[in-house]
């Protein structure tokens, strides 16, 4: 196993709702404290299926909260009608489209690691 200590790559196996929101956001900002080395962050997002208007919120506050420390977003595996929300919402627009994959293998590439 090969570990890159300025990539974090997490998986999201459920639809965002205003049930989870807190919980996934508050994980990811609980794990980039303890890893201050974290450059880029990719949500593999295979498995969710759907996203509602507080998770869309709260994907354009971590974004800002991210940017603001220096740390670049990768969307991956994201599903048509999950992405079309996230097009609809102008999240992809202020993201940029060179940070959304199709695979994970794609995103971790296109963030300099040969795997």
């Amino acid at each position: 196993m090969q570990t890159y200590p300025d990539i974090l790559a997490i998986r999201v196996d459920a639809g965002l709702c205003f049930a989870n929101t807190n919980y996934w956001e508050d994980a990811i900002l609980s794990h980039l404290a303890r890893q201050n080395t974290v450059k880029h962050l990719i949500v593999s997002g295979a498995a969710i299926n759907f996203i509602d208007v507080s998770a869309l919120e709260a994907f354009d506050a971590l974004y800002l909260q991210l940017r603001g420390a220096g740390v670049q977003l990768h969307l991956a595996d994201i599903k048509g009608p999950v992405l079309d929300q996230l097009q609809k919402s102008g999240f992809l627009e202020a993201l940029g489209t060179e940070h959304v994959h199709f695979c994970t293998h794609d995103a971790m590439q296109a963030v300099g690691c040969v795997v």
